[in-house]
């Protein structure tokens, strides 16, 4: 028993310096993986890196706005114009499109997005002009704190909205505007109007966003922005020939339908996308953009059905994309009834808008951009002020009362207006003096596709 004592115990010594050898060793693998860690929590802190789920959607997202101006806006309109001008509406919004994403890397990013210093309550700067220093690895911040997305993914966003924003102001010149005059306007206005409003709204210091005006997807910088320069250059343009006197239908509904359609599928990205990640937000944005759209095309078919005694296809079409347009700054901020309402306002004013209004004033907005577009936008700025109440299913704000928040928006609605109908107006009359505005009487009659383009939509 003794000896078994014993060799135990010798067991054990022989052992112990083992297991305190062992445990050693251990403890500086141990000290390296916790360095190892807070290292790459420090690293995580100071650069967070893009989740590979937002970054997806954002580009999906891109895609799907491109899809609304390309072939979207484009079968629109061209549906809607008489069949000798199909083309030229075709060409307008394409080479808009080109025209726009070029300006957009040279200097409009920058002037957007960047920090003005002492201009920028208006305007930013030219820091990143042809997108200097912007890399793969540069990141955008998105609305929630540490979480980013990559810079060229919001670039690309953001230029498919400057875009479709110049793109729109076709449908106020359709069937008589110089395709020279429409781009030289096109690269001014964008210059002079949509990056400014855009800056003002959106960018971290601008003065709309300092005061803490909502406007989610672009209400105000998108629609009201152009709808209010689609008026304004229909009225210095002045009527169509023959307008009143002469027939005018659209040349082909069912081509309008399917731009109709395309707009809505597009608009999710629009929508949804807006909100920058793939979260909860975007996903309340995009329930939004199906219950107001399909809210104001029945508003429309509904009063057009009681008034004129039928339900028009143009009508529901109408319908649809006014209450994409009221939805837009709102989408990600009211709660789906909320969505509704606009929705269906927005329907029955807008109506009103491309007939009552219309008349009244008497101006030629060949395909009512002002009327869908502006007025839409108008509803859909103040009713997200009303509609974002959290009592009314709107996610609410910080020190937020009705009252107030309307005002703020109804500010930005007059900003808006003003800026972009100033900033029309003197360019329209410069480029009017300069190279002018509108084609001859001959060519406007013969039609835009073969007088400006060389060519026909259609070979019978």
């Amino acid at each position: 028993m003794k000896k078994l004592f014993a060799s135990l115990g010798l067991m054990f010594a022989l052992l112990s310096p083992g297991m305190t050898l062992a445990q050693e060793a251990a403890a500086p693998v141990e000290d390296a993986a916790a360095v190892e860690t807070v290292t790459a929590v420090a690293v995580d802190a100071a650069a967070p890196v893009p989740d590979k789920g937002d970054t997806a959607w954002m580009m999906v997202s891109t895609l799907l706005v491109v899809l609304m101006i390309v072939p979207g806006v484009a079968l629109f309109y061209g549906g809607l114009v008489r069949a000798k001008n199909m083309l030229s509406v075709l060409t307008q919004v394409m080479a808009i499109f080109c025209l726009i994403a070029i300006l957009w890397a040279v200097y409009g990013y920058s002037l957007a997005f960047g920090d003005g210093g002492g201009l920028n309550w208006a305007i930013g700067d030219l820091s990143k002009l042809f997108l200097a220093g912007i890399t793969p690895a540069s990141t955008a911040a998105t609305f929630t704190k540490g979480v980013v997305i990559p810079e060229f993914s919001f670039v690309a966003f953001q230029l498919s909205f400057a875009a479709i924003t110049v793109a729109l102001i076709v449908g106020g010149l359709a069937e008589r505007v110089k395709f020279s005059a429409l781009l030289l306007f096109g690269a001014l206005w964008f210059t002079f109007s949509y990056l400014p409003i855009a800056h003002m709204v959106w960018a971290s210091g601008g003065y709309l966003f300092s005061k803490g005006d909502l406007d989610f997807a672009g209400g105000t910088v998108v629609h009201i922005n152009a709808g209010v320069a689609a008026l304004v250059g229909a009225i210095a343009l002045g009527k169509r020939i023959g307008l009143g006197r002469d027939a005018m239908p659209p040349h082909s509904l069912p081509m309008t339908m399917i731009g109709a359609s395309l707009l809505w599928v597009g608009w999710f990205g629009f929508n949804a996308g807006s909100n920058l990640e793939a979260t909860g937000g975007a996903a309340l944005a995009f329930i939004n953009t199906i219950l107001a759209t399909a809210a104001a095309g029945l508003a429309w078919m509904f009063a057009e059905w009681l008034l004129r005694g039928k339900p028009s296809m143009l009508g529901v079409a109408s319908g649809v994309v006014a209450g994409l347009v009221a939805i837009t700054p709102a989408a990600g901020l009211v709660g789906p009834m909320g969505g509704i309402a606009l929705g269906a306002v927005a329907g029955v004013v807008c109506l009103w808008g491309v007939t009552g209004l219309k008349k009244a004033l008497g101006y030629d907005d060949s395909l009512d951009v002002f009327g869908i577009h502006g007025i839409g936008g108008i509803i859909g700025a103040i009713g997200t002020g009303v509609f974002v109440s959290p009592a009314l299913g709107g996610v609410g704000v910080a020190d937020y009362s009705m009252a107030g928040q309307v005002v703020t928006q109804a500010t930005g609605v007059l900003i808006t207006v003003a800026w972009s109908g100033v900033v029309s107006l003197v360019l329209f009359k410069l480029i009017d003096l300069s190279i002018g505005l509108r084609v001859t009487e001959e060519q406007e009659r013969e039609g835009l596709d073969t007088a400006s383009h060389g060519e026909r939509a259609y070979t019978l």
